[in-house]
């Protein structure tokens, strides 16, 4: 793996030291960028080696871990494997667990902020979710990418916009501008790395990650729910 700086994120006024964030099944880190970057010290857990992920790891089982763990930490985020929701892994006869509901039942049984997400093939699974889009205002992507994410407590985001830009077929080499949809053996594979805020990752890494700019998104206003939870018990 080439080494990165990590990127700047935003300042922390305190007191005290920084919260820190659980993140269950993190992959190869997209999610974790952005809660660090929004000012989170994160850990992440998976059941898989993940030499990429740049921050704190713990090998194991993430539902497990959360359940052991999770009182250790400010917040508790994760999206559960998503293959079993999939509408092509469904078609191709897969099988996948379906574990959404046995995080959350761990999670909230924390009784901490939690962030759950998944693809849109999971609505049912996800209670009254709100969805995030490259192309909403101040993310800056040059691709889609729907992802649903569920909370227990207030998370605002952008308007939708349209879907106006088309995306490059696959295979197609990719220019500066260009809309792509990194799936499968997609091409492109620097460009997109850039695009997303990724540079550590490989194209696998890459397939399955939430976008940094997502999870920075939510992890600020995460602190700020935390703050205020914090001044009112005070």
């Amino acid at each position: 793996m080439d080494t990165f700086t990590l990127p700047a994120r935003l300042p922390w006024p305190g007191p005290g030291p920084r919260p820190r964030i659980l993140v269950c099944f993190c992959c190869q880190g997209g999610e974790a960028m952005g809660y660090w970057q929004a000012g989170f010290d994160v850990t992440g857990v998976d059941c898989k080696p993940q030499p990429r992920f740049p921050f704190c790891f713990v090998q194991g089982d993430a539902i497990a871990y959360a359940r052991e763990h999770g009182h250790e930490y400010a917040a508790v985020a994760g999206g559960p494997p998503c293959q079993g929701y999939s509408l092509t892994h469904r078609i191709h006869g897969n099988d996948h667990p379906r574990l959404i509901d046995q995080f959350r039942r761990v999670v909230a049984g924390l009784g901490k902020p939690y962030v759950i997400e998944n693809v849109e093939e999971a609505r049912a699974e996800l209670r009254d979710p709100v969805l995030l889009c490259g192309a909403m205002a101040g993310f800056g992507l040059h691709t889609y990418r729907h992802r649903l994410f569920e909370t227990n407590w207030p998370l605002t985001v952008p308007d939708h916009p349209g879907h106006g830009d088309p995306m490059v077929k696959m295979g197609r080499p990719l220019q500066p501008g260009d809309w792509y949809h990194a799936v499968g053996n997609f091409s492109g594979v620097p460009y997109v790395r850039a695009d997303m805020g990724v540079p550590w990752m490989n194209r696998d890494g890459i397939r399955e990650c939430i976008p940094p700019v997502y999870a920075r998104h939510i992890g600020t206003q995460l602190l700020t729910h935390l703050a205020a939870t914090a001044a009112a018990a005070a």
